[in-house]
């Protein structure tokens, strides 16, 4: 029998050895025990300290948290509950699987307890693979508790319950204490009380039976088990744990959804940006190789795009946005981004999107009562193509439908979940009509960036990110209208020796262009008119004027200054702007898709000393442990001179004061130095109004989801009744907010002997405009509206005839 006896020792002793040696089983190596890999969500933070959100895969959506920022209640539960005798045992608890061996098999109890450590419950959770066959299963045991004993090893008792709490997935994307006190109680893990941390403990047994959304009294049950198992380790009296067991369950449960939380544009947009691969021309399509262009020159310029694939770890791998539990501290302001969106909600939902739908008699078509040449046929065409674009044309293709079946499926009704500015609705539509009923609402999309530093302080890329995924900012193009016009004005005052006095010919402006005589449709009449005239009520025929087709000398038109459009795309692709510029007469009216953030940036060397600064979306990354792995600054690329730079600000200024900007003034009490411009593009598919003061640079787009969907008059239609006001609104908070560091009374400086116009007639000196005299030609724009001494902006047209 001793025989016997020793055998058997002998074989538990050499499979233990072999166990811990890794010959049977999976084992660790010791450096992956000391320094165990696990997967922490990265978390974005805005500038002012705000928690923004949380890039996670499934199973990842853990924040690490240290031992000191745990609640102590939470450790004496784990304690009380899941191992009593933690403090005296080495990983295994010999004392609890005897016992448990004892009443199991002696005695027969089903219920007999387990003789599992909360070290053992670690390694299973770090490291115990799927078993795939008996002889695997019957080996996880014993290889638990080795691994038990080498973490007891290696570990701090505090540090196994720290590591314990952050490895726990309590459901329902609360993986780690740090995001299942933020999911059930909207709390830190320091701020829980007794409660609270008892019925986390409890969810520990088995999370999926104690969910407390769903089992609210089976769950309340558990954690009052929790507290007669602290009554026993000594944690809590008799009294204490009967007055605790009469309270209720009470939680705040926090459903987490990528759509919702600030800046959810900008949160997709930096993800992007963050994880972005080295472009490949093999992977953009033919159609979309601007796309190919931009990455690249990102990819070489902006030490941010790529970052995870640009730099590595320790190890030697590459950094992974959704598990590596990096610290993104971004330039976002809360404050500001709250402001920005709800200067979008505000002006969308009350004003613009009723006048829009108002105006097409109250239907969901976004093509009734378009006035532009488009047929039957024509929109048609349109609506099928946003068809065969959709998903659910997509999802019915590959079921192997024909186009015809899939026609009439879209015409059944079935119950859906539809977008309104006042949260969204249940009904009962037709995909067709659905379709049709979100493409009427119009877009927009709005940026605001420090123009010195470059850092991106507010980020707007749609009407609601739930329901409208596309990010206006960053990723779409529209024509933009009049707000070329400063590009073609600083060129002719750089390249040209103009000033602000300089009076250019009125009439059409007959540009030679092919051997052909092209004048800008609906370009207006006027007479001659100064450059500061003309930016001011942004006279089109004086921009177009501009234009030469030729190259063979720099002054043409009976000695007016001219330019090529090939030196004007030069020009603007020097402020930045990587979107093709297709060298036309018409780029002088702003035909040419740019992108928001493009213009954003470009104007910021109107508000910085003639200097532009590439966007900053975040200052520094930090690990999870706060060592700081990259710091981020704008760079600042020379476009103009001084001179050039202080003449386009004296005009920019006068846009705001007595222009198209006006509105600024009069309605939203705008008094800070702000100079601006508005654009309107062909048939007003897009309004625009750029804006700056000496600390924010802002761009705002609003149109439709295609060109072909638009006001049909001026009246909502130009920049500045449809983009302008949501600058204003945001300003107006921002400069209301005292806790901001934005002062209405900040200037813009000028030289004491600055003349804007030189030894012209008429200069006028810094912002006041001293005295002004202008070759001729009206004051207010050719549809001006007459308020505020202000004018509209001439809607530009995307081709000449």
């Amino acid at each position: 029998m001793w025989t016997w006896f020793a055998a058997i020792i002998g074989l538990l002793a050499l499979l233990f050895v072999l166990i811990y040696n890794g010959v049977i089983g999976y084992m660790p190596p010791i450096d992956q025990l000391k320094n165990p890999t696990d997967k922490f969500a990265s978390t974005i933070y805005s500038a002012d300290g705000v928690e923004m959100g949380r890039y996670y895969r499934s199973r990842s959506n853990r924040i690490y948290v240290d031992f000191d920022e745990m609640s102590p209640y939470l450790t004496q539960a784990l304690i009380a509950t899941e191992d009593a005798r933690f403090d005296e045992h080495s990983g295994v608890d010999v004392k609890a699987i005897g016992r448990a061996i004892v009443k199991r098999v002696l005695m027969g109890q089903k219920s007999a307890g387990g003789g599992s450590t909360i070290t053992q419950q670690l390694a299973k959770q770090l490291y115990s693979p799927e078993s795939h066959n008996i002889f695997e299963r019957a080996l996880k045991k014993p290889v638990e508790w080795v691994i038990a004993v080498k973490l007891e090893r290696y570990y701090t008792k505090d540090e196994i319950i720290k590591m314990y709490f952050n490895q726990f997935d309590f459901l329902n994307n609360a993986v780690g204490i740090k995001m299942a006190s933020r999911v059930y109680f909207d709390k830190d893990p320091k701020d829980l009380n007794i409660q609270e941390a008892a019925t986390l403990v409890g969810m520990c047994k088995n999370p999926s039976y104690y969910n407390p959304v769903r089992y609210t009294e089976r769950t309340r049950q558990r954690r009052n088990v929790v507290f007669e198992q602290m009554v026993k380790s000594g944690y809590l009296s008799e009294a204490e744990c009967e007055q605790l067991k009469t309270l209720p369950l009470v939680i705040k449960f926090q459903k987490l959804d990528h759509n919702d939380g600030p800046a959810p544009y900008f949160r997709e947009e930096l993800r992007r940006v963050m994880s972005a691969k080295k472009p490949n021309r093999k992977d953009y399509p033919s159609w979309n190789q601007q796309a190919f262009i931009d990455d690249s020159v990102a990819w070489d310029v902006n030490p941010l795009y790529g970052w995870c694939n640009k730099n590595t770890k320790p190890d030697g791998s590459h950094y992974d946005i959704y598990t590596d539990g990096l610290k993104i501290y971004t330039t976002i302001d809360s404050r500001m981004q709250e402001y920005a969106e709800k200067a979008v909600q505000k002006h969308m939902s009350k004003t613009l999107q009723p006048a829009f739908l108002r105006e097409r008699g109250g239907t969901k078509n976004p093509y009734t009562n378009n006035k532009q040449e488009l047929s039957s046929a024509g929109k048609q065409a349109l609506i099928n193509a946003a068809i065969r674009h959709s998903e659910r044309y997509r999802v019915l293709k590959n079921e192997g439908m024909s186009d015809a079946e899939i026609m009439e499926n879209f015409k059944k009704p079935v119950q859906m979940h539809l977008f309104n500015y006042e949260g969204g609705f249940d009904a009962q539509m037709s995909p067709l009509d659905s379709l049709l009923y979100t493409k009427s609402f119009l877009r927009c999309a709005m940026m605001s960036m420090d123009p010195v530093t470059g850092f991106v302080k507010a980020y707007v890329g749609g009407p609601n990110f739930r329901f409208f995924k596309y990010d206006m900012v960053s990723t779409g193009r529209r024509q933009i209208g009049s707000t070329v016009k400063p590009f073609v004005y600083s060129q002719a005052i750089e390249f040209g020796g103009l000033t602000p006095c300089s009076t250019r010919p009125g009439g059409a402006p007959n540009i030679i262009w092919h051997n052909e005589v092209y004048n800008p449709a609906n370009e207006g009449s006027g007479g001659a008119m100064s450059l500061k005239q003309a930016l001011t009520y942004s006279k089109n025929w004086i921009s177009a004027g501009f234009m030469r087709g030729t190259r063979e000398n720099w002054i043409e038109r009976n000695g007016y200054y001219t330019m090529t459009p090939e030196e004007l795309a030069k020009w603007m692709h020097s402020f930045g702007i990587t979107s093709y510029l297709d060298p036309v007469p018409a780029l002088s009216l702003g035909a040419c898709e740019i992108s928001l953030r493009e213009m954003v940036a470009a104007y910021s060397a109107f508000a910085n000393g003639g200097m532009r600064v590439e966007p900053v979306y975040v200052s520094r990354i930090t690990d999870n442990r706060g060592n700081v792995l990259a710091e981020f600054t704008g760079n600042q690329t020379e476009i103009m001179s001084e001179d050039t730079y202080l003449k386009m600000l004296s005009m920019l200024l006068e846009v705001v004061n007595s222009g198209t900007g006006a509105r600024l003034r009069y309605a939203y009490g705008i008094t800070a130095d702000m100079g601006g411009k508005t654009g309107t593009t062909n048939f007003h598919s897009d309004g625009w109004f750029m804006g700056f003061t000496p600390e924010l640079v802002t761009g705002v787009w609003v149109g439709g989801e295609e060109r072909y969907i638009h006001f049909n008059s001026m009246a909502m239609g130009q920049g500045a009744e449809a983009a302008l006001p949501i600058l204003g609104y945001f300003m107006k908070w921002i400069y209301d907010d005292k806790a901001l560091p934005y002062k209405q009374s900040t200037k813009f400086e000028f030289p004491k002997d600055f003349n804007a116009c030189g030894d012209e007639l008429g200069g006028y000196a810094g912002t006041g405009g001293g005295g002004w005299h202008h070759g001729g030609g009206g004051g207010g724009g050719d549809d001006g509206d007459g308020g505020g001494g202000g004018g509209q902006d001439d809607a530009v047209e995307g081709v000449f005839d």
